[in-house]
């Protein structure tokens, strides 16, 4: 009988750890163009729903771009780079958004903030899985594509699961 507790208590935890990884959502910053001068961040970000958990990921051309992470609104509007609290460059940046609030981030190349190359992000709490707002082209890769690995780890850990079921029914023999 202690067994069967343990066994459940194993398999509990492991379906809400499934469940929180299937609520999280990877966004692709500004959809299919990317971390780039020519997309409207501001239309993008609006449409998109930002929780707890979920990542932002920047993927744009190393040493054309970066990404600045500004810590206040002013900095933002303004773009100064200089009151930055993180700054990145591998060209596929994931940011995790780990709060609830609102955060700022500019391409920290001379002039592409200035330009609009920056994007203003609010984190709602909580844990349903991130949806964009409206469909949207721009948006649709993202959402898909965290779609398809929640998917996956859903399926992975079913198998998984199946797997300590069909040892946890096979023990009492083997004992």
């Amino acid at each position: 009988m202690e067994n069967y507790r343990a066994i459940f208590f194993m398999l509990s935890s492991l379906v809400c750890f499934v469940g929180k990884q299937a609520s999280a959502a990877q966004h692709a910053v500004g959809g299919s163009q990317g971390w780039d001068e020519s997309t409207d961040f501001s239309s993008w970000a609006s449409a998109q729903k930002f929780k707890v958990g979920d990542q932002l990921v920047f993927k744009y051309s190393s040493g054309l771009h970066s990404v600045v992470e500004l810590g206040s609104e002013s900095a933002y509007k303004s773009c100064d780079l200089g009151s930055s609290l993180d700054s990145m460059s591998t060209g596929n940046d994931v940011v995790k958004l780990g709060k609830p609030g609102t955060r700022f981030f500019a391409c920290g190349t001379a002039g592409h903030c200035g330009q609009g190359m920056k994007v203003k992000i609010t984190v709602d709490s909580g844990s349903a899985a991130s949806t964009p707002a409206s469909p949207s082209t721009s948006s649709s890769s993202s959402s898909s594509s965290s779609s398809s690995d929640a998917v996956q780890s859903v399926v992975g850990s079913m198998a998984l699961l199946a797997g300590v079921l069909s040892l946890s029914l096979l023990m009492p023999q083997l004992v």
